[in-house]
This record gives structure tokens, C-alpha cells and sequence, in this order.
């Protein structure tokens, strides 16, 4: 049975069934007794004082049960929203954390902040009653980039509060000690780069239904969400004042998340209290426009890098300064991409100092979030492309200079010197394969044969390496709980969440790996604050570890009750039984029974003693020891058309480590789809804002490019996977490490195809028109 469906075989996922035949449950498949519908009034301003609001009309509307504005919200108690990344500024201080209503007060500082909400009978009558509302703007002076928002005499977001728009200055690693790395180089390659902001646009939309019970005085949230547990928490406790308790979250199926669902909206506050006020409960869904305007975005910074070589090629040091630009307001996890993940600069190389300096710049934009990667495709992108410059300028093959700054396999474990310390990996190992199932060493051919076609060919090779299962300690907990039913049915009650990662096909391989059970005996339950007890949930590609630990602790816990009551029903003492794929036997004898009839028996009275417990079941919560670092090569081939810059990738192939797979078909697909996102803002996905007024000019799918399935070619996946020795299960995280590789695994591709012509860099996205640009500019270059 274990060898079937236990942990390592291919099962195809068992929730596709009900997910393709339109049998899933969404926010918009639950429905509530007597529900209103929200529509939320958005500024049309980047920054403006709000002088008026006249909602005599819009009150007025057939249908309309309330108008509520963000005095209403203060008037009723309702606070602010948190971050929970705390950074300071350069005096070491504190960083200023700026109000963030769920409604705008006074002021808005973003095109599309919320300002009021209509609630009426009916969705079309919100959004009719929602154009009603009158509100009087006084225009100020708005700033959408981090760049334009460190100049002298730029317009300040928080006045009297962050004067110079910088929230935080954030240091990693050895200034001295890379400044002596730099003043003894003989060669510094440096890099000004830009990456751009990108929305996370997944399939479902955000939405939300609130309600109340006055008996319980109780709320109900029911949303999407990443992370239930932790979003309860600081709603009740930041937001409504009250105990967590008296929240409930409940998220059902979700249609895909990125990190971007990781944190609370205004929107579930406004459906909890306008649930409250109308005694009734309260949805909101996001139209796909009103998404742009109001989900958090990701990404979005300019960097600098600077790489210090010596005469053979070998690296010194590395210098790294970001401006980040955080948005207006500071969101749950807003500082937590461009500084947490940094230690992913020191990728598979010796380098032995590297220092990062991060500001990060309050601008008129939506707040940032993580989104798939988190600061980890950012921090690869910048050292892989480095190096192909650095390779360039010193005539050197990019490969060989790769090779010769590899960590080797017999240094691990490895102590980075900058923040990472490496458990295990064979990256070299790693990059020997990606040539190999790439033809590397044929490319001169094919480049040739593309020349005779009029086409420009090019291919790169980046090796990736990221942190999951992080954060470290105490931040890092996460909840499982097992429960045998009296008729031997297994229910998983899993604290992480499923928003279309596998859990369910996973975890039940776990438990049929754990517990000898037959997989289809067993249930996984998630997103339920009262269901399950704890949960961190689903985020850094840390659910197969740390949801896989506390399962595995369970599991654990539950085998040592169960081999007492085993031997009790064998009539033998514990220490003569042993547990194997389900069957407890009794050593040197032919009796045994199977976990499931033990279950069953627990829940007979008389079976046992009668001072024993009935049932089976165990729960428990735990911090796994460490993180684990994912790691791998991406070999991307490109040909780009120079008379049109339409670019085709024509071969990708990757070569991955993310330790003991528990499902080859899963990994493969977090694989693909990672890669997918990556080459899709590396290809096309850019949010871009108006200059001089802040608005958002890429607000629809027209303006907004997301890559389509005729943009990505067959992806071939090599499995080279060398466990983790942080974790009892050997586990690493897969969710991102597609992702943090084909962002500068395509850039670089490309890059490389335009090198003949001169090209030394280009910007993402490298849409057809960027990229023909960049070739007209380099043919007049050379005249």
C-alpha cells in the first residue's frame, strides 16, 4: 500500500475531480439568508484632500440599505490595518507606520483607495448607487516612483510624518568588509537594473462575505484567503478590538493566490462591518478593473549591483542598493519582500562578502505584497545577470565563470557569510545536467541556422537558489491534527492552506505513508478557523515541510496510543509490537491488527479499560528546526525576430533540487506554472502608472499583458534531489523555485541574442517593442 501512494509516487491530484467538473467551492458558490451586496467608491485621484461627500443620492436609490464613509468608520471604533514586518530608519529608530483605514480619512493617496461603500439589495444596485456618491477632491501632487520620490523637492506622501518618503533603511552583511573586497579588485562589473511592478491577477478575484450574530456576538468572514489563522488574528485584534474568538474565517476552494491573498484587506474589515451595522450578511466581489485599482501589487524596485572579480574570474564581493517602492500605505507584509529574502544574493558562489542596502519609499500607489518568490527571483535576477555582464567585459565563457565560483558539494554544509547558511546541494551537479539536456554545447550551430533564417539567437544558463520554509523561529509554527472515526475513516485537519498547490493528493500520500492507511479512507480538511485549531498556513513554499512535519509529529503521537491499545486487544505488552504499512504485529507470533480496526475498537465501550480514553486521534503544533534552500538550473533558448522584436522561446529545461518529492506530478507543475509567472513578467506584465497624475494606465488585460499558453514552450524538468538535512522529512519547498529561475533565466536568454548588435543590457518586460528598440538604438550605435 505505502509503495502505491505513499510519499515519492506520481498520483494524479485527487481534488481535480470535483475542481474540473465545476463541483469546487468558492466564495461565490456559498450563498447566505437575505445577503446585500457591497460596491465600494474608489478615488479617482492618486493624492487629493477630501473636501466633501454628498451620499443624499445615492441613499436615495431603490435598493440602497447604507451609504458609510470613512467617518462613520472611526465613529464606530473600527481601527487600522498592520504590518507585521517591522524596519527602522537609518537613525535606528522605528519606522513611521502611517494610518491605514479601511476607508479613506480625509486624504487619499492612491488611485483607487476606497472612500465610501454602498450596500443595497442588489450587486447592480450598489454599483449604480456607488457612481451616485459625490465626493469633492482638492488635487495635490502625486509620485508613483521610487526613484522620482527620493529627488529633492518631490511630492511627500506622509507630510509631517515620513518627510523624505523613506519609511526604512534596511543593511545586510559587511560594508567594511566589502569595500576592502572592492579596493583590491581588479575588475567591477556594475549594473543598473529595474524590476518592475507586477499585480498577481489570480483566476478568482478577491471577495468576501461578512456577517454577524448579535446572540453570539459573533462574526463570520468567509474569503480566500492564504493564511485564515493569522488573518483572524489581526483583524479581531487590530481592526474590530475584539477577541479573536469572536471571528471566524472560513476559506472555502480557493482560485489561486501568490502570495498576494496573504494579507487583510480593507474589503474584509468593510463586509464585517457593514454585516454588524445592516444585520445582514454582506458579500463583495471584485470586478477584474476594480482588482488592478485595489490589490495589493508586488515587485517594483531599482537596483544597483556591483560584483568584484580578481584577475582568474574568481568573486570577491558583491554590492547591492535598492530603492523599494512600498505604496502609500504599509500592508501586512510590505517590508517583507525586498528585505527577507536577500540572502539569495549570495546564490551557489564562494563569494566572500556581499553587502545590501534597501530603502524603502513610500510613493501614491497600492501597497506591495509578497508575490510568488518574494524578493528571491529579485535577488537572483540580480546576481545572474551580473554575471553574464561581468562574463562579457572579461571575454570569459558565463559558464566557466560560474563554474569556477560554485560552492562545492563537499563544502556543505555552507556558511555563506551572508545570512544563508546551506544545508545541502550539488550544484554543479545541478548544472552539468542543464547543459546536457539543453545541448549547450550545440547552440553554436543552432545560432548559426537562425542567422540563415534572419532570426538572432540566444541562450543563458542561471543557477537559482532560494530560502522556503522560512521564516526562521518562533514565526514559523505550523498545526496538524489526525482523527480516526469510529468506522476507521481518517480526517486530516491540515493548518496550511490549499490554493491549488495539491495538499489534499499530498498530505493524504503523507498520512498513507505515516499510517499504512488506504489513501481513499482519507479526508484533508483546511481553512476553517474553528474546524482546524492552529495554522500559519500557506506561504514561502513551506507546506509540504512544516505542514508535513506537524503531521508527521502527529502521526507520532498517534501510533504510540495506538500500539498501547493494539497490544492491549493482542493481549501483549508494547514493547513486543511492531507497526508496519498499517499493521501492528505481534514479534515472533501470527497475530496482528490493522490501525483501522484498533480504531474502531476505541470507540466501543468495554473494549478497553474503562479509566482509558476513547477514540484516536492526536494533534500537534511545531517549528520546524530550520529552513531549506531550494535550489537548481534553468537553461532558457530563445530567437528573437529582429525586423519585428517578437521574441519565441524555442527550449526551456530545468534542473531542480527541492530535496525528498513527495509527488513528482506536483512538483513538475508548481515547476511550470513558477516558471510561467516569472517568464510572464520577464516577457510582458508591467503595472504602469501616468507620471504627473498618478494614474493607473495599465488597468485592464488590453493594457496589461499576461502571458498566454502560446507564449511558453514545453518545459522539461530534471529531478536531481538531494534531501534536506533541516528537517526529519528531507523536504524542500518547490512552490517558488520556477519562478526565482526564469525571471533572469529569460532575461538573460534574450540579452544574449541581442549581444552581436551591442546590446550590454535591457529592462523587463522585453516586450516586441522594446526589444526592436533596443536593436535600433544598437544599429545606430555602430552606424
Amino acid at each position: 500500500m505505502t509503495m502505491r501512494a505513499g510519499i515519492g509516487q506520481p498520483l494524479p491530484r485527487s481534488e481535480d475531480q470535483r475542481l474540473l467538473t465545476g463541483r469546487g467551492r468558492y466564495v461565490d458558490d456559498i450563498s447566505s439568508g437575505r445577503e446585500a451586496f457591497m460596491a465600494v467608491v474608489r478615488a479617482p485621484h492618486a493624492a487629493a484632500r477630501i473636501t466633501g461627500i454628498d451620499i443624499a443620492e445615492a441613499e436615495a436609490f431603490p435598493g440602497v440599505l447604507a451609504v458609510l464613509t470613512g467617518a462613520d468608520l472611526v465613529a464606530d471604533g473600527i481601527g487600522t490595518l498592520h504590518t507585521i514586518v517591522q524596519r527602522h530608519k537609518r537613525d535606528g529608530s522605528p519606522m513611521e507606520r502611517p494610518p491605514f483605514h479601511p476607508l479613506a480619512v480625509e486624504q487619499v493617496r492612491f488611485a483607487g483607495e476606497g472612500v465610501a461603500v454602498v450596500v443595497a439589495e442588489t450587486m447592480n444596485a450598489a454599483r449604480d448607487a456607488a457612481d451616485m456618491v459625490m465626493v469633492d477632491y482638492e488635487p495635490l501632487d502625486a509620485v508613483t516612483s521610487a526613484e522620482t520620490a527620493l529627488e529633492p523637492g518631490a511630492p511627500v506622501v506622509w507630510p509631517g510624518l515620513v518627510e523624505d518618503n523613506i519609511s526604512f533603511v534596511f543593511e545586510a552583511g559587511d560594508k567594511n568588509r566589502a569595500d576592502a573586497a572592492f579596493a583590491k579588485a581588479d575588475h567591477v562589473t556594475t549594473l543598473d537594473f529595474r524590476v518592475t511592478r507586477v499585480s498577481a491577477n489570480p483566476l478568482e478575484p478577491r471577495n468576501a462575505i461578512g456577517s454577524y450574530d448579535p446572540i453570539e456576538e459573533r462574526y463570520t468572514l468567509v474569503s480566500g484567503v492564504q493564511i485564515p489563522h493569522k488573518i483572524r488574528s489581526e483583524i479581531a485584534e487590530n481592526t474590530l478590538g475584539i477577541d479573536p474568538m469572536r471571528l471566524r474565517i472560513i476559506a472555502p476552494d480557493v482560485g489561486g493566490a501568490f502570495g498576494m491573498k496573504g494579507s487583510p484587506f480593507p474589503e474584509h474589515v468593510l463586509v464585517l462591518w457593514a454585516s454588524r451595522r445592516l444585520g445582514r450578511p454582506v458579500r463583495w466581489t471584485a470586478t477584474r478593473s476594480e482588482s488592478f485599482l485595489s490589490d495589493f501589487h508586488a515587485r517594483d524596485n531599482f537596483t544597483t549591483v556591483s560584483l568584484a572579480l580578481d584577475k582568474a574570474g574568481r568573486f570577491l564581493g558583491l554590492k547591492v542598493r535598492t530603492k523599494a517602492n512600498l505604496g502609500a500605505y504599509l500592508g501586512f507584509n510590505t517590508p517583507h519582500s525586498p528585505t527577507n529574502n536577500l540572502g539569495g544574493l549570495s546564490g551557489v558562489y564562494t563569494t566572500p562578502a556581499i553587502h545590501a542596502e534597501v530603502l524603502g519609499v513610500h510613493t501614491n500607489t497600492q501597497p506591495t505584497a509578497p508575490y510568488r518568490g518574494a524578493g528571491r527571483p529579485e535577488a537572483t535576477y540580480a546576481i545572474e545577470r551580473v554575471i553574464d555582464l561581468a562574463a562579457e567585459e572579461l571575454g570569459m565563457d558565463r559558464v566557466e565563470l560560474r563554474r569556477r565560483n560554485l560552492i562545492p558539494a563537499s563544502a556543505m554544509p555552507y556558511d555563506t557569510g551572508f545570512l544563508f547558511v546551506y544545508d545541502t546541494g550539488e550544484f554543479e551537479r545541478n548544472m552539468d545536467a542543464a547543459l546536457d539536456a539543453s545541448d549547450f554545447a550545440g547552440f553554436e550551430a543552432r545560432r548559426k541556422a537562425s542567422q540563415e533564417k534572419g532570426l538572432l539567437r540566444g541562450i543563458s544558463l542561471v543557477n537559482a537558489i532560494e530560502i522556503a520554509g522560512g521564516p526562521f523561529g518562533a514565526t514559523n509554527e505550523e498545526g496538524a491534527e489526525i482523527r480516526f472515526d469510529p468506522g476507521g475513516g481518517v480526517t486530516l485537519l491540515m493548518g496550511t492552506q490549499n490554493h491549488g498547490q495539491g495538499h489534499e493528493t499530498a498530505f493524504r500520500q503523507m498520512a498513507v505513508e505515516f499510517l499504512g492507511v488506504a489513501p481513499e479512507n482519507v479526508r484533508v480538511v483546511s481553512g476553517d478557523t474553528d474546524a482546524v485549531r492552529h495554522g500559519r498556513g500557506t506561504f514561502g513554499s513551506r507546506s509540504a515541510m512544516a505542514g508535513g512535519l506537524a503531521l508527521r509529529r502527529a502521526s507520532d503521537k498517534l501510533l504510540a496510543r495506538a500500539r498501547k491499545l493494539a497490544a492491549h486487544l493482542l493481549e501483549t505488552g508494547e514493547e513486543e509490537i511492531d507497526f508496519d504499512a498499517g499493521t501492528f504485529r505481534v514479534r515472533g507470533a501470527n497475530r496482528n491488527i490493522r490501525i483501522e480496526e484498533v480504531a474502531r475498537a476505541s470507540y466501543i465501550r468495554g473494549r478497553f479499560p474503562i479509566d482509558w480514553e476513547m477514540g484516536l486521534g492526536e494533534q500537534a503544533i511545531v517549528i520546524p528546526p530550520e529552513a531549506n534552500f531550494p535550489n537548481g538550473v534553468h537553461v532558457c533558448e530563445v530567437e528573437v525576430d529582429p525586423e519585428t522584436g517578437q521574441v519565441a522561446i524555442v527550449n526551456y529545461a530545468v534542473v531542480d533540487d527541492v530535496g525528498t518529492v513527495v509527488n513528482p506530478l506536483l512538483v513538475k507543475g508548481q515547476i511550470h506554472g513558477g516558471v510561467a509567472q516569472g517568464i510572464g513578467q520577464a516577457v510582458g506584465e508591467e503595472i504602469v502608472f501616468d507620471d504627473s497624475t498618478g494614474q493607473l494606465l495599465t488597468g485592464s488585460f488590453m493594457d496589461y499583458q499576461m502571458p498566454r499558453a502560446t507564449d511558453l514552450p514545453m518545459i522539461g524538468v530534471i529531478s536531481n534531489p538531494v534531501p534536506s538535512t533541516n528537517n526529519a522529512l528531507g523536504i524542500k519547498g518547490a512552490g517558488e523555485a520556477g519562478a526565482v529561475g526564469a525571471l533572469p533565466a529569460y532575461m538573460n536568454a534574450v540579452i544574449h541574442a541581442l549581444s552581436p548588435l551591442g546590446v550590454r543590457h535591457l529592462d523587463m518586460p522585453a516586450t516586441p517593442c522594446r526589444v526592436w528598440q533596443a536593436i535600433q538604438e544598437a544599429r545606430e550605435a555602430k552606424g
